[in-house]
């Protein structure tokens, strides 16, 4: 009888939050609440392990020691800003009477887009809600494809109106309240 031993060496940890974790946004969450714009108009919001730098045009001068602000709280708690996944997006009022200038970009590495997705939600530079309505019915569609299929092979009535219910109806509701309170913000002010 032969017995093999093997010795492992240990590895440091070198990152404070592990991709793909349960609690990896807890944590993050934790982590972040110290993270605060410098300027007092500008708004960072954090969702789970999303971040939003919002910057009014008004203050697009303070765009570079902002970004350059998070990247160094991202450094002070052993995090890296991961510019792959960051960008720039500028809302243009639609129907603007005025021209608008567009500034340049002030962060290099940063693209410049036209839609981003925050929380499950397209947002369109115009403010147009025309690329999520797309993108949400494209999603339905494919889960109406896969419905028709568990039909074909013999799945009952009531589990099909119960997976449309979880899947397609849930992608057709979500955010729909923060529409409804975005309305009625509107109309009480």
């Amino acid at each position: 009888m032969q017995i093999c031993i093997k010795t492992l060496h240990l590895l440091s940890i070198t990152a404070s939050i592990v991709q793909g974790s349960a609690l990896g946004p807890v944590s993050y969450v934790v982590t972040a609440s110290d993270l605060k714009p410098l300027s007092s108009s500008n708004v960072t919001l954090k969702y789970a392990d999303d971040t939003y730098l919002i910057i009014p045009a008004s203050s697009h001068s303070t765009c570079l020691a902002e970004i350059q602000n998070l990247e160094a709280w991202a450094d002070r708690n052993n995090l890296k800003l991961n510019q792959k996944k960051s960008c720039e997006i500028v809302f243009i009022r639609p129907k603007s009477n005025r021209h608008t200038e567009i500034p340049p970009s002030a962060v290099q590495g940063f693209d410049r887009v036209q839609h981003i997705t925050a929380l499950g939600v397209t947002l369109s530079c115009n403010f147009s809600m025309a690329k999520h309505i797309d993108t949400v019915m494209s999603s339905c569609a494919r889960t109406l494809y896969g419905l028709r299929t568990l039909r074909a092979h013999g799945m009952p009535q009531a589990a099909l109106q119960l997976v449309f219910r979880s899947i397609a109806l849930a992608k057709l509701l979500y955010a729909e309240q923060s529409d409804e309170t975005v309305y009625m913000a509107a109309h009480l002010t």
